[in-house]
């Protein structure tokens, strides 16, 4: 499952982007060998242009055993070249949260056969 995280940033690097507006909706789900940590679903709307998108919402976070939670998320991110088939990219993401907010940050190169 963790296809589900990884793949709109594979996405994103791999395919030229329309500027506009759009609508994500994702599902973020952990384990830790086979114990569930539970699920995270975005629904986001943002903006994305050539090289760079911002997007934002609620977030709903179900942890295994425990009520579900609504907090609000979002991320932005962007990509350059840096040669001919090489390119890199990074994003910046967040999560409110009843204690504390949760940050995080990706970052990589992609090189094209």
């Amino acid at each position: 499952m963790k296809i589900f995280a990884i793949l709109p940033a594979a996405l994103f690097a791999a395919s030229p982007v329309l500027a506009g507006p759009y609508v994500n909706v994702e599902a973020n789900s952990g384990w830790s060998g086979t114990d569930y940590s539970g699920t995270v679903i975005d629904n986001h709307v943002g903006y994305e242009g050539s090289n760079w998108y911002l997007q934002g919402g609620p977030s709903i976070v179900s942890p295994d055993g425990g009520d579900s939670e609504v907090e609000l998320s979002g991320k932005a991110g962007g990509s350059v070249p840096l040669g001919e088939n090489l390119g890199a990219y990074g994003e910046v993401s967040f999560i409110t949260g009843d204690d504390n907010n949760g940050y995080g940050t990706k970052v990589g190169v992609k090189y094209s056969f």
